[in-house]
């Protein structure tokens, strides 16, 4: 055989390997039911109340190629100005959930509120697969929004920890966030969590977003 000749089979063998993980990568983003939003709304804790949070879910997944899922941004709202109180966990349906890369964080919702799920720095990415920045690196960005308790419950009483229901973008107001990474100045609980480790301070902006350690990032489950 000619030295053409066996560069092209190897060339050609070397595609026909390549193909199947190609085919498992995009499947794997098909499938792909949760992800830490890539970006936030640009406006603070502000982000168009829960609809425009889901409609941000929305977008940025079609964005990545997913189609036909219905996405819910994993954010609990509170019971002020008339409005009735939302928890967070009763808005992303039953599960299982996986990310981009096919990795299960969480089999069902009981599961996703519990010590054993795995939702880590490595498994809690954007939906285009990539890693959120985590204490440690720079910017720090692990402030996921939640307005939630551990349990995915919303918060009683006349504290704001909701940014206002989600359309707060000034210095009043406070909202919970999450440690995606579960890592903190210290080993407590609230450090570790994903979901309910400290309120923003300064407020609702975007520069208090920041001054916490994070960027208005916030998760998206299918609720479907």
């Amino acid at each position: 055989m000619r030295g053409t000749d066996s560069l092209s089979l190897i060339a050609a063998i070397g595609l026909m390997t390549l193909a199947p993980m190609g085919a498992a990568r995009a499947q794997s983003a098909q499938d792909m039911t949760f992800f830490v939003t890539s970006a936030g709304s640009g406006k603070g804790a502000d982000l168009g109340g829960l609809e425009g949070a889901d409609r941000h879910c929305q977008t940025l997944a079609e964005a990545a190629g997913i189609r036909g899922k219905m996405w819910r941004a994993y954010l609990s709202t509170q019971a002020a100005g008339g409005a009735t109180a939302v928890n967070a966990k009763d808005r992303i349906g039953r599960g299982p959930w996986q990310n981009a890369k096919g990795m299960v964080v969480a089999k069902d919702v009981a599961d996703l509120h519990g010590p054993n799920n795995n939702l880590t720095k490595q498994t809690a990415i954007t939906e285009k697969g990539e890693m959120v920045k985590g204490r440690g690196d720079q910017p720090n960005q692990h402030d996921i929004l939640t307005g939630s308790q551990p349990d995915g419950t919303t918060f009683a009483g006349n504290q704001d920890m909701t940014c206002g229901n989600w359309t707060k973008s000034g210095t009043e107001g406070a909202a919970m966030t999450g440690h995606h990474d579960r890592m903190g100045t210290d080993d407590s609980a609230p450090a570790k969590s994903w979901n309910s480790s400290h309120a923003t301070r300064g407020g609702c902006s975007q520069d208090a977003l920041r001054g916490t350690g994070g960027a208005g990032l916030f998760y998206c489950f299918a609720a479907n």
